[in-house]
């Protein structure tokens, strides 16, 4: 009962925030703009159909991060924080309500942006693989599970840091830094390891659809990866939260 009054409460902080839906809208618009101007820019075929059309999940993902640190970084800011845990005490309760919100908002606006950058694909792709078909199927789900983990591990980060500027950096640059570092360094072994667990070149291979064998790890064990890391932020949050005054 706690929990759902915590969720509604969050609920209403969210709804009446205008900022809040320009962000969904963007994180929608940014996602299928980008995944069908990769999609339009191929003129022969080859590749893998569904990952190209589902590019922009890579620009997507920042703002999912700037809508996380907004949940929790922005109360910081206003001090509404310590309103928040006067209305709920349990430190817990506080974390859960944020992340099941933050879940259902982004997962909303993620399975749009996933659905319109596919239907992009489908129209502009030389063979581009059939909606129902089961692999791409799967890296549509997975893409928007993908949103969601990144969103729960910005917002374990802001618990963490307590402040909206330095968690969007330390979310973003956790994201981005091994893809980076993947084209600096020139061992093959160590390119794979980074592959592998890195928070986003492991969770984006839920997004292959061709040449699995070829993958340095499997879909569904890199969104695997992406989860642990995501659990680990919301663990470390939930402790600094729980072990300081707000």
């Amino acid at each position: 009962m706690v929990l759902r009054r915590a969720c509604r409460a969050e609920w209403t902080k969210l709804r009446t925030e205008t900022g809040w839906w320009w962000l969904l809208l963007g994180l929608v618009a940014l996602t299928v703009a980008v995944g069908a101007a990769t999609s339009g820019s191929v003129r022969c075929c080859g590749g893998d159909p569904a990952r190209l059309a589902l590019s922009g999940v890579t620009v997507g993902q920042a703002v999912a991060v700037v809508l996380a640190v907004l949940c929790a970084g922005g109360e910081y800011g206003t001090g509404m924080i310590q309103v928040t845990l006067t209305a709920v005490p349990a430190r817990t309760t506080v974390l859960a309500a944020k992340a099941a919100v933050l879940s259902a908002v982004v997962a909303a606006a993620g399975g749009v942006a996933v659905l319109g950058s596919l239907l992009a694909g489908h129209l502009l792709l030389p063979g581009a693989p059939d909606l129902t078909d089961g692999p791409a199927l799967r890296a549509a789900l997975g893409s928007v599970l993908y949103l969601v983990l990144v969103a729960q591990l910005a917002l374990g980060v802001t618990f963490a840091v307590r402040d909206g500027a330095v968690a969007s950096g330390a979310a973003l640059a956790l994201l981005y830094l091994f893809p980076l570092l993947s084209h600096v360094v020139t061992d093959p072994w160590l390119q794979r390891q980074l592959a592998r667990f890195g928070p986003m070149p492991a969770g984006l291979a839920v997004q292959a659809t061709t040449a699995l064998h070829r993958l340095p790890i499997g879909p569904w064990p890199g969104l695997g990866v992406l989860a642990l890391w995501a659990a680990a932020a919301l663990l470390l949050g939930g402790t600094v939260l729980r072990r300081r005054d707000a």
